[in-house]
């Protein structure tokens, strides 16, 4: 006689497929949500960057300005132009733009 070997067939119980099918669906879904959520992060973190660099320049332009303003509104510029349009010069007529 010869030993045949039964296979058991395995029977799962009632919740099992369900929980197994669910488990398998995590398992695909949180790498490819990792990726998706490292790129969002990443295209945010360029876009910091952009302002970053938008505001160094404006900060930079802003000084330049501020300098320009001082300069023309100083004493030896204020008396070329009370020169070159032949004017009498009144410090209390003078308005100075300021900083609010």
């Amino acid at each position: 006689m010869k030993a045949t070997k039964k296979h058991k067939k395995y029977k799962f119980l009632k919740g099992e497929k369900p929980m197994y099918a669910l488990i398998a669906i995590l398992l695909l879904l949180v790498p490819i949500f990792n990726v998706f959520t490292s790129a969002i992060l990443s295209e945010t973190n360029t876009q910091v960057e952009r302002l970053r660099n938008k505001i160094s320049e404006q900060s930079l332009t802003n000084e330049g300005l501020s300098m320009q303003v001082d300069e023309l509104s100083s004493l030896e510029s204020i008396q070329r132009v009370v020169d070159e349009y032949n004017l009498s010069y009144n410090n209390s007529n003078i308005k100075t733009v300021d900083e609010k």
